[in-house]
């Protein structure tokens, strides 16, 4: 397993280079519902579940959580991937290698750690990339296993969708639901894996029905967390402005 090695240094380095170079190029706003930090819960460790749709994920979590939380956060990631992209370490991913059980038991007890010390700790529950619209959204046995060992955790739902709809960039919209605290020591694995997978199937299927019922794609009381970059057609559409401006 590979552990986080965080870096005061590079993290400052990095968050520029993801706001302005890796997520600010790609997509034209993202906007956020939701607290990160919820209120109520300071001295609870909390546990972030998210549904998993593209490589860009860990990025925007990472961009959401450096601006508008105050606590240091871990990310959860594929170990193959990790091992190709071993800088991600030092913003806070750590490893899990599904192929192996014993490797999945000492991930999980990481994680239990990190939430113990105080730390926030995200996962993508479905243990994959899965296409966005793809039904049911399943879940591996982990969660459970993990709020087994680690009862005080609350569960923050995060539900992100990534939309391309009026404009040639995509714009991304990131919901943070009420934090869930249920006995998870009195309740099985299977009975709380499958609790939360229909919990966050629900809140991912009502935050895609915001976005089509909102003429924008951006649904109202979302705030923006970065300037919008004008995509390709809102370029031509300035250009074509001062164009008949001149003449």
């Amino acid at each position: 397993m590979l552990t986080a090695t965080k870096s005061r240094s590079f993290n400052a380095m990095f968050s520029l280079y993801n706001k302005y170079y890796l997520v600010g190029r790609r997509f034209r706003s993202f906007s956020i519902s939701g607290k990160v930090d919820p209120d109520h819960l300071h001295n609870r460790p909390i546990l972030y579940m998210m549904n998993h749709s593209s490589w860009w994920d860990g990025l925007l979590l990472y961009m959401a959580t450096q601006k508008l939380s105050s606590y240091e956060h871990y990310v959860m990631m594929e170990e193959r991937q990790l091992q190709k992209y071993a800088f991600f370490r030092k913003v806070g991913a750590y490893s899990i290698n599904r192929d192996s059980s014993g490797d999945i038991r000492q991930s999980l007890r990481y994680t239990a750690e990190l939430l113990e010390a105080g730390h926030r700790a995200w996962i993508f529950p479905q243990g994959e990339i899965k296409h966005l619209e793809s039904r049911p959204i399943t879940f591996k046995p982990g969660i459970g296993l993990l709020l087994r060992q680690c009862p005080k955790a609350a569960v923050v739902p995060v539900s992100l969708y990534h939309s391309l709809y009026q404009h040639s960039k995509p714009d991304v919209t990131m919901c943070f639901g009420s934090p869930i605290t249920l006995p998870w020591s009195e309740m099985s694995t299977r009975s709380i894996t499958s609790s939360l997978q229909q919990l966050l199937s629900d809140q991912v299927d009502a935050h895609r029905g915001e976005i089509i019922a909102s003429e924008s794609g951006i649904p109202e009381g979302y705030q923006g967390l970065m300037k919008w970059g004008r995509s390709t057609n809102e370029w031509l559409d300035g250009f074509k402005r001062k164009r008949s401006e001149i003449h």
